[in-house]
């Protein structure tokens, strides 16, 4: 599983001009599933993005978790973060997980973030168009690749 997690101040997803999820201060996270992926990889991710301390404390230091802010979770599914574009100029997607796979844990991934935060987790539309609006803070975007553990 790859994330891109975003810390922002607001995100918005609509999709057919209604609008799916909407957080305040959190986190807005693009999650990428691969045909290799497990439920073992969606425990242990939402675990290292749960515990991430990339919000700053009184001093200004990024050293805080999200449930110390009262921070809340936006989470969209995003097949092209495993966009392979080693050949030619069309990216492939071969390695992007097809959608039974891809729903199941994606949705296993918002429960264990939900089941960390005690929150409902805010989300896109699996498998539709989106808009998505977001107003990063700092910036502070961060990349995590299950399969590197990092």
């Amino acid at each position: 599983m790859r994330a891109v997690i975003q810390r922002v101040n607001k995100a918005k997803v609509t999709t057919n001009n209604k609008v799916t999820g909407e957080i305040g201060v959190g986190m807005y996270i693009l999650l990428g599933v691969s045909e290799t992926d497990t439920p073992e990889d969606a425990l242990w991710l939402s675990n290292k993005i749960h515990k991430l301390r990339i919000f700053e404390d009184e001093a200004g230091k990024m050293n805080l978790p999200i449930n110390y802010i009262g921070g809340n979770y936006l989470v969209v599914s995003q097949f092209t973060l495993h966009a392979s574009t080693k050949k030619g100029n069309r990216p492939s997607f071969i390695k992007a997980a097809k959608p039974p796979l891809a729903t199941r844990l994606y949705q296993e991934f918002i429960q264990n973030l939900e089941t960390l935060s005690g929150k409902k987790v805010e989300t896109g539309s699996f498998g539709d168009y989106m808009y998505i609006e977001s107003r990063a803070s700092g910036p502070v975007t961060i990349i995590i690749d299950t399969k590197n553990k990092e």
